[in-house]
């Protein structure tokens, strides 16, 4: 599901680890607020990170309005399926670990973004 690249483990901080995990928790909020601060928007494992947690959750957010005009089954399977995701990915994040979301991390590189 995931291909694995290469950072330096001691280039990760737990700081860095931690804003990762929220990049998805709270995903597309905080994926902003790093991109405006300085300090955190250069940092290599969350430059990684940033983009590919804020395009993510565009993407939830289309998906579960799309979803929601299914009535009970949508409305049940659309949260249900976000939340399972961006506590996997938040996780992910939180181990240190950067990986490729399908189509997104493509996305993202293409632009220019990472």
């Amino acid at each position: 599901m995931s291909t694995q690249t290469s950072i330096p483990p001691e280039e990760v901080t737990s700081d860095d680890r931690l804003w990762g995990l929220l990049a998805y928790l709270l995903t597309p909020l905080v994926p902003i607020i790093i991109l405006l601060l300085e300090d955190k928007k250069n940092r290599p494992f969350l430059k990684a990170h940033t983009m590919q947690a804020l395009i993510l959750g565009v993407v939830l957010i289309v998906f579960n309005i799309l979803v929601g005009f299914i009535p009970v089954v949508g409305w049940c399977i659309g949260p249900i399926a976000t939340i399972i995701l961006v506590i996997y990915y938040g996780i992910k994040a939180n181990r240190g670990e950067v990986f490729e979301i399908p189509v997104i991390t493509n996305f993202v590189r293409n632009q220019g973004w990472v």
